[in-house]
């Protein structure tokens, strides 16, 4: 027996569909694990050979075969090291979502999950069936459950791993985040897995996987609950925890990566999310529209920060209603970050077509109609511009906006990704804020200033909506906690008010069925886990029914 089990915790970045780049990488991992950091065993995340959430690949006989040569090359590479890994086990017409541990060419263990998510973001249970058992066994003197992600989140799985003698339990993830999820995992093994006074060694995967980002934040508890090990937020790592076999087993204090604050940890969640997704689909850069306002001041710099200037365009389409400051704001801002700047007045688009509508609008008063084409003229020259150069464009609504419907559909909707989907419009001027404390990057009149979409003389955003913090505090009422016009108002809202958002929010919701994906980062986001029907009776705003 060895004196001291060294288990290296391997949290990688891996990409869905990927299957031989994400094999080579858990290869490479586990000869860095033996050969430089001493390891005896390594553990991936869950579905590390395919990324998470593979969805309907999962159907593909291709996908299947691919599968099959993956588990192959993983057990052959197992030399002097064992591996512990998530993949999808086929059994016939039957699939399971299994961890698999592996060394020295052979099988020495086989698990699979018993509690399948389906809620939120989730849908296991479309693909998997559940597996019915407790896998524990001996590793090196070692005794060694396996638990995959949402097992334990329920009781049963450690307490039968437990009962069945493990003295360590081995959880692999695939947990995407959210501001309140580093939290509420810790919590969660406390109230499940320390009680059974099992160590707990938790692996997550790490970065952006379309809507869904992974943190990482990869861990280790002791039987006490005490935290042993921690490996950063937001970055690939391969770091070591050691563990003394005996009666008791125990665990060595290692390292403990800090957490960034809330909102430092938001930011970097925005930045790895938008890297992942334009690095992952391979495009050489992004192009996006830079209007001199506060959503599309914080896109940039996320753009910045997560691609670098070189790979940044900036887009500048004034109008006749686009005030001084605005430009001087995009241009000082393009400045400050160094992107690419470009100009392209929108106002021959518009007349344009205007003009070859006039026809069609005889006796009809201008209105939202003209707004809107602005809108779609701007949306025009960057979808023009992103096709030519291959550069994605990035959108730079904001929840708040989407909620109710506060953007133009093909006009500033265009796009392939959406970073600040998910961020309320008070939440950006926090965001914006932060940023500026790393280093300057938005200019401060681009805080300060009143919001308007600059459609129409004088416009501002107030004339349409309510003050964004009572705005985005009904909205999150509704949209996050499910809760009533009644519920909402007695928190000491205006009812008709909280009636008028709500009607708003249910009658936009084609609109946000065509919205491009963007960056999950609360508990609920318009996306895989947003689900309100298009045509609907119901009446949110509370209309008496």
């Amino acid at each position: 027996m060895t004196d001291t089990i060294r288990i290296a915790l391997g949290q990688l970045n891996l990409v869905v569909g990927d299957v031989s780049g994400n094999v080579q990488a858990m290869i490479e991992a586990a000869n860095t694990a033996r050969d430089e950091l001493g390891a005896h065993l390594v553990v991936f995340p869950e579905l590390s050979v395919t990324g998470y959430p593979p969805e309907d690949l999962l159907f593909h006989r291709g996908f299947h075969s691919k599968v099959d040569r993956a588990l192959e090359k993983i057990a052959d590479a197992a030399r002097g090291i064992g591996i512990l890994f998530g993949y999808p086990e086929y059994d016939g017409d039957t699939i399971y979502n299994s961890a698999r541990l592996v060394r020295d060419g052979k099988v020495l263990a086989n698990y699979r999950k018993r509690c399948l998510p389906n809620y939120g973001v989730f849908d296991e249970k479309r693909y998997f069936t559940p597996g019915t058992e407790a896998c524990v066994i001996d590793y090196m003197g070692l005794k060694v459950g396996l638990a995959i992600c949402e097992d334990v989140w329920e009781p049963e799985p450690a307490r039968e791993s437990a009962d069945a003698g493990a003295d360590l339990l081995l959880v692999i993830n695939g947990s995407p985040y959210d501001t309140g999820r580093p939290e509420s995992r810790i919590e969660t093994l406390k109230r499940h897995v320390i009680p059974t006074r099992m160590a707990t060694v938790y692996v997550n995967m790490v970065g952006g996987q379309d809507e869904l980002l992974f943190d990482g934040s990869s861990m280790v508890l002791d039987g006490s609950g005490k935290l042993m090990h921690q490996a950063p937020m937001f970055e690939t790592s391969l770091t070591v925890a050691e563990f003394t076999p005996g009666e008791p087993m125990t665990c060595v204090q290692g390292e403990l990566a800090p957490n960034p604050e809330k909102i430092a940890a938001i930011y970097q969640a925005l930045v790895l999310g938008t890297r992942d997704y334009v690095d992952k689909h391979r495009f050489p850069g992004i192009v996006l529209g830079l209007s001199g306002g506060i959503d599309s001041g914080l896109v940039v710099a996320i753009a910045v920060d997560a691609l670098g200037a070189d790979r940044v365009r900036a887009v500048m389409m004034p109008s006749r209603y686009t005030a001084s400051m605005s430009s001087d704001d995009a241009r000082e801002q393009a400045g400050m970050l160094g992107v690419r700047y470009d100009v392209i007045p929108i106002e021959p688009i518009f007349e344009a077509a205007v003009g070859a509508l006039e026809e069609v609008f005889e006796g009809r008063k201008p209105d939202v109609t003209e707004e809107n084409i602005q809108a779609r003229s701007r949306g025009m020259v960057l979808m023009a511009i992103s096709n030519k150069t291959g550069a994605m464009l990035l959108t730079t609504g904001n929840k708040s906006e989407m909620s109710v419907g506060y953007a133009t559909l093909y006009g500033d909707m265009a796009g392939g990704f959406a970073p600040i989907k998910d961020c309320s419009k008070t939440l950006v001027y926090r965001l914006a804020r932060y940023r500026n404390t790393v280093s300057p990057a938005i200019p401060q009149r681009v805080i300060d200033r009143e919001p308007t979409a600059e459609l129409r003389e004088d416009q501002k955003d107030s004339d349409s909506l309510p003050p964004y913090d009572v705005l985005d505090a009904i909205l999150e009422g509704f949209i996050e906690k499910d809760l009533s016009v009644d519920e909402i108002a007695a928190l000491g809202y205006d009812r008709e008010t909280v009636g008028q958002v709500l009607e708003m929010v249910k009658r936009n919701e084609y609109k946000r069925r065509q919205a491009p994906p963007g960056i999950r980062i609360s508990r609920r986001a318009f996306g895989r886990d947003w689900r309100y029907p298009i045509t609907s009776g119901f009446g949110p705003g509370g209309s008496g029914d």
